[in-house]
């Protein structure tokens, strides 16, 4: 079979950090959930500019053998915790985003490290420098460093059973509960669905009356129940119809909101961009902020992650 025909796959990035360490592994586990090969994929990036020929020569053979090496080692990891995933090393000469997107296929999942935000932008929405599509063509996980495990073991920790959804009503939320419901299926775990939403009041909040407070929170309580139901409604099908789901409404940020929902779930799952979105930003903010801020791994849900070949 050639590259062009191979099945799906998950494919992961490894940079030799504690983030994509903890990565590997949920890759590892995600693969053997989905019954796929997973490709590991390391990228040299090109030798630094300003150094001599020769130094650079030096650089780049360097940078090859902690690549080889690192490949080696992350494919011995997979064989001890997941010995019947078939694992494939790739090592690229591109920067690290470029290679794992020029390895993703519509229908793969992309898990990388969420060790700063840069890595994950470009990859979700393609970087400058890409010849791949403009943007990832599947759902990307960016997985967090253990912070209870200062040193890596084999393996993730123990599931909770529990995957967060955050839900605005928009296309891009959409694809997030398709993606959340389909990993629940996958794994036996329930759903949580969350919309928070913040009343917009003007800055002198004295100025209103009670009454007119309570109506205005009122009215965009009722928009939320409306657009968790119509959400759920659209969404759930035959297939889905038997996870157990429930809806989580706050009037909160909804940032903090969905970054303590994971905290006692497995996964968050969000769209790319939802309502409000401006265009031209790599990421949604709401995405950008869960990312930094999650202690859990979190979905990622770009435009063109539910397209087929």
């Amino acid at each position: 079979m050639s590259e062009q025909q191979r099945g799906h796959a998950v494919v992961v990035g490894v940079d030799g950090s504690p983030a994509a360490h903890a990565a590997l592994e949920w890759a590892a586990d995600a693969a053997a959930r989905r019954g796929v090969g997973l490709r590991i994929v390391h990228g040299l990036g090109a030798p630094t500019e300003d150094h001599s020929a020769s130094d650079r020569d030096t650089e780049a053979e360097e940078a090859r053998r902690y690549g080889r090496e690192l490949l080696s080692d992350s494919a011995h990891l997979v064989q001890r915790i997941r010995p019947e995933v078939e694992a494939v090393t790739v090592l690229s000469p591109e920067d690290g985003p470029d290679a794992v997107l020029h390895e993703a296929r519509h229908g793969d999942v992309i898990v990388v490290g969420s060790r700063g935000l840069g890595a994950v932008r470009a990859i979700v929405h393609g970087s400058v420098t890409t010849r791949a599509a403009s943007h990832a063509p599947c759902p990307v996980v960016a997985v967090p460093a253990h912070e209870d495990r200062p040193t890596p073991l084999d393996g993730p920790p123990e599931p909770r059973g529990v995957i967060v959804v955050g839900v605005d009503g928009s296309e891009s939320s959409r694809r997030a509960l398709r993606f959340g419901l389909g990993e629940a299926l996958l794994s036996g775990a329930s759903v949580e669905v969350v919309n928070s939403w913040e009343v917009p009041l003007p800055a002198d909040v004295t100025a209103l009356g009670a009454d007119i407070r309570e109506t205005h929170e009122e009215v965009f309580d009722r928009q939320s129940e409306e657009i968790v139901a119509g959400v759920l409604a659209e969404v759930i099908d035959d297939r889905t119809e038997r996870v157990d789901i429930s809806a989580v409404r706050t009037q909160a940020d909804p940032v903090d909101s969905l970054v303590a929902a994971g905290d006692r779930a497995d996964l968050v799952v969000v769209g790319s961009r939802g309502r409000g979105g401006v265009s031209g930003l790599v990421m949604g903010s709401v995405s950008q902020g869960v990312i930094r801020e999650s202690r859990v791994p979190v979905a990622v849900l770009p435009p063109r992650s539910e397209e087929t070949e």
